[in-house]
């Protein structure tokens, strides 16, 4: 039964309305009365609070999630315990977290809107941000499914959940514990399933998981009961996404692929390999995955002629069809187990074959620096080969850009593994573009990977020709450098300036661009300092730097005539 809301924990959380139930807790909004904000409060269910070893586990893996801070992740703000309020006085464990105003990606899901596949990486190149983030904090997420993954009303990522899962998994073995872990096998790895010790590898499958349903609308395995779906996660290979979309690209499958490997060794080794090949696709770059296996097609069994299908015995009640119609089925599905079967051995062989204990597995070196890179080599039991230097758009200097072999492959040991060392971006030379159209030099200057900018400035150029470049033609520059642009303005219009005084009209010609040249006319009554005329005239179209000749008024009107005081006469006092 719901608590009446509102309702206080922790003395200072005051929560009601209930946002989520899942297996294990429930989440209510609630308000942080001392700071004033609004929390999601997450409860563990009273059986599990009960399990004395969970309650240590899950405060310790609550305290490492609150040390998470990433845009990606749900913020845990506090955690700690408040005894239960039906009765049975066990102290239950809280956790206090980031209010997300979003949507899980399970409810997007069960609407069965169809996501573009280009939407389905990016929201899992989120994902995997969060996860390298949590990976790097030594923190396993252990539970990455649709419903712990929360998207914003402006489209971002928000994982939650991070560390519960790893406190029941590593709690006692109880029913209920079981079946929490079970309520998400469809997204268990191989190794979750067989209940061994897991990684940050495990992660990444789960993730692969994810991007499947994004991707297909339905995860990668599906059965009768989760037992059923744990047992294929373990034995069976996924099928292809584009099995279910025709329309998603190879890339898009190898990716799936390499994250959903059986073997810890031949998946993405971390969450950022991942999310750097998803980001390669998107950036329209060749991925690092290697191309799925082409299953064999299937053909239909030939029947002896004279075959009497109908004679074929089923068990009775298990098909309505008529005798005809079921010995068919029963034939296609002992012809389908044999496809299942050689297709089965198309892919184990080699797999078999090549982890024979005298091959060994190349480990990734990609974005390690070259020390790492060699050390991680020597230790697979590697030699290091041929290392050499290129430049890269993405990758910084001095970590590597590619390796060969690719990692995951299988190779005899001592083979030599070569790689390429980033020597940051690449440079290019300014082009000599001078007095070309600015628009065509800027497309030529952006094919090169340079940032334009353009400034219009007073020139005796045609106008819109460039007439100079910043930096300048010739000067080697790293791609993604700013370049400023200064073309011609072309002719000008030569102003009015009669009537005005000659230091306005030198103002306003030299402002327009042209040069100013002032004479004296002596034949103007205007007053002195008014210019009188202009040559060229007003409203003719002239070129930057044109010498405009203005005439100014020197007149100086006379001084009035009057009558001359008398000199010598003394002028009376009084």
């Amino acid at each position: 039964m719901d608590e009446p809301t509102p309702h206080r924990i922790g003395g200072r959380y005051e929560i009601g309305e209930l946002l989520g139930r899942g297996g294990m807790a429930e989440v209510r909004k609630g308000t942080d009365i001392r700071l004033g904000r609004t929390v999601a409060v997450k409860r563990l269910r009273t059986d599990l609070a009960s399990d004395a070893t969970f309650q240590a586990r899950f405060r310790r893996e609550a305290q490492s999630a609150a040390s998470l801070n990433h845009t990606s992740i749900v913020s845990v703000y506090d955690t700690g315990e408040e005894l239960s309020t039906d009765g049975s006085n066990v102290s239950q464990p809280y956790i206090v977290m980031e209010y997300v105003a979003g949507r899980t990606l399970r409810d997007i899901l069960r609407e069965g809107r169809k996501i573009l596949p280009e939407r389905a990486l990016e929201i899992t190149s989120g994902v995997l941000a969060a996860l390298d983030y949590s990976h790097r904090a030594g923190i396993i997420h252990r539970d990455i499914k649709p419903a712990n993954v929360m998207l914003t009303p402006a489209g971002d990522v928000k994982v939650m959940d991070f560390g519960i899962a790893r406190a029941i998994s590593d709690a006692q073995s109880t029913m209920t514990q079981t079946a929490a872990v079970v309520g998400t096998a469809q997204y268990l790895s191989p190794e979750q399933a067989r209940g061994e010790t897991v990684d940050s590898r495990s992660d990444v499958y789960s993730t692969g998981c994810l991007l499947f349903e994004l991707l297909t609308g339905r995860p990668p395995f599906v059965g009768d009961s989760p037992v059923s779906v744990a047992y294929q996660h373990v034995r069976e290979q996924a099928p292809a996404a584009s099995s279910f979309d025709a329309d998603l690209p190879p890339e898009i499958d190898a990716i799936v692929h390499k994250s959903l490997a059986k073997r810890v060794e031949d998946r993405y080794q971390s969450a950022a390999a991942m999310k750097e090949d998803i980001d390669r696709f998107l950036a329209g770059r060749p991925v690092q995955a290697p191309p799925v296996p082409v299953e064999p097609a299937y053909v239909p069994p030939v029947l002896p002629l004279g075959t009497d299908t109908a004679a074929t015995s089923i068990v009775p009640g298990s098909w309505h069809e008529e005798p005809d119609r079921r010995s068919n089925w029963v034939l296609a599905g002992l012809a389908l187990l044999l496809v299942a079967l050689v297709a089965g051995g198309f892919f184990l062989i080699p797999k078999l074959i090549g982890s024979a204990p005298n091959q060994t597995s190349v480990p990734s070196v990609l974005s390690l620096t070259r020390a790492d890179a060699e050390s991680s080599i020597r230790q697979a039991g590697l030699t290091v080969g041929n290392v050499t230097e290129g430049a890269s758009p993405t990758i910084a200097t001095g970590l590597v850009i590619s390796q060969n072999p690719a990692s995951s492959a299988f190779v005899a040991p001592g083979t030599a593994v070569n790689f390429v060392v980033s020597t940051g971006k690449p440079t290019v030379q300014i082009p000599s573009v001078i007095g070309n159209n600015k628009d065509s030099v800027a497309d030529q200057l952006r094919t090169l990977g340079l940032v334009v900018v353009m400034k219009a400035v007073k020139s005796d150029e045609p106008k819109d020709n460039v007439v100079a470049l910043d930096p300048p033609v010739g000067t080697p520059v790293t791609v993604g450098s700013t370049v400023k642009i200064s073309y011609s303005k072309g002719p000008q219009q030569v102003p009015n300036v009669v009537g005005m005084t000659e230091a306005k009209a030198v103002k306003a010609l030299e402002a327009a661009g042209f040069q100013v040249s002032s004479l004296p006319d002596s034949q103007s009554t205007l007053p002195k300092g008014t210019v009188t005329q202009q040559s060229p005239p007003a409203g003719t179209t002239q070129n930057a730097g044109t010498l405009i000749t203005i005439l100014v008024s020197s007149y100086v009107p006379p001084t009035p005539t009057g009558t001359p005081t008398p000199t010598g006469t003394a002028t009376p006092l009084f």
